[in-house]
This record gives structure tokens, C-alpha cells and sequence, in this order.
């Protein structure tokens, strides 16, 4: 079976998940911060819709140097609205898994390295950088977008199985 048939079905159903926890956003909640060290709601938002468009820079480079001005330039720029977010988390979701479905199993296997000013951070094959520093990524911060959710009394989305929100527990 060949990469991609492996690692769609667990991209989309993270990716759902993930589509599921941004829509309950609460639109005036965007400043809301559980801790002083913490992202807003909104820094943590828009940082969870934007990972899958890192695909795009996975598939199509070798490296990427987090400093680099043009790679600071190519961030989307930051959205205010729950519409907003779901819409540029849409986008990178449709090019991404457009990107891994088109993929051969060679180019999961080509080594991608992560840079900071010029200094090698990580060098992984493809696939483990998709899966570690974008899907994982990606369900860790949904986990925190979660407990926010939480400390807002809104309702937590059911993402493995029932959550206590979404079987009246």
C-alpha cells in the first residue's frame, strides 16, 4: 500500500476533528488568555489553522529556515473572525491533502530539514516531519484549543468518542 493511502485517512479524520474545534469558537472571545504565558484565543486559533498549510512548503522544498524573512512573509496574516479562520484552515486542508494524495512514496522519503538562522533544528524523511511537526502538532494544539473551549463553558467536541458535552454527562 503506498504512503498516501496510509496517511489520508488519518489526515482527514485529524483534520475534521480539528475543523470541528475551530467552529466553536466564540466570536468575541479572540482576546481571551487562560494564563499570562498563554496564547490568546485567538494567536492559538489562527497558529491551529494555518499548520496544514505548512504541507505545501513539505512537499515542495527540502528545507525551511523558520528566521528567514520570506518565510515570516509567507504566514498568512492573522484573521478576527471564526468565518475567517475556518476559511484559511479550508484552504490549507483542501492544497494539503491535494499535495499528499499526489505524493509518491519517494517523495515522502526525501529528507526535510527544519532550519533556524542557518542552523539545522530536525532533518527528517517527509513523512515523519507530516506526521510529527504537523499532525501531531496540529492534535496537540487542538488539545489546547480544547481546554479553552472548556474554560469557556462551550461545549467540547467529541473527537476519539463522546465527550461529556455531547452526551449530556
Amino acid at each position: 500500500m503506498a504512503i498516501a493511502q496510509t496517511l489520508l485517512p488519518e489526515f482527514d479524520h485529524e483534520m475534521a476533528g480539528c475543523r470541528t474545534a475551530l467552529a466553536r469558537i466564540p466570536a468575541g472571545q479572540f482576546a481571551y488568555k487562560p494564563h499570562a504565558r498563554s496564547f490568546s484565543l485567538g494567536e492559538l486559533a489562527n497558529h491551529l489553522a494555518a499548520i496544514p498549510g505548512w504541507v505545501a512548503s513539505t512537499m515542495d522544498r527540502t528545507h525551511l529556515d523558520f528566521s528567514a524573512p520570506e518565510t515570516r512573509a509567507s504566514m498568512p496574516a492573522p484573521v478576527s473572525t471564526p468565518e475567517g479562520l475556518l476559511a484559511l484552515f479550508d484552504q490549507g486542508v483542501a492544497d494539503a491533502r491535494a499535495r499528499l494524495a499526489a505524493a509518491s512514496d519517494p517523495d515522502y522519503q526525501v529528507v526535510w530539514s527544519g532550519l533556524n538562522e542557518g542552523k539545522v533544528l530536525f532533518a527528517f524523511p517527509r513523512i515523519a516531519v507530516l506526521r510529527s511537526f504537523i499532525l501531531n502538532h496540529a492534535i496537540h494544539h487542538r488539545a489546547q484549543l480544547c481546554v479553552y473551549l472548556r474554560m469557556l463553558d462551550v461545549p467540547v467536541p467529541a473527537l476519539y468518542g463522546p465527550s461529556a458535552d455531547e452526551t449530556g454527562m
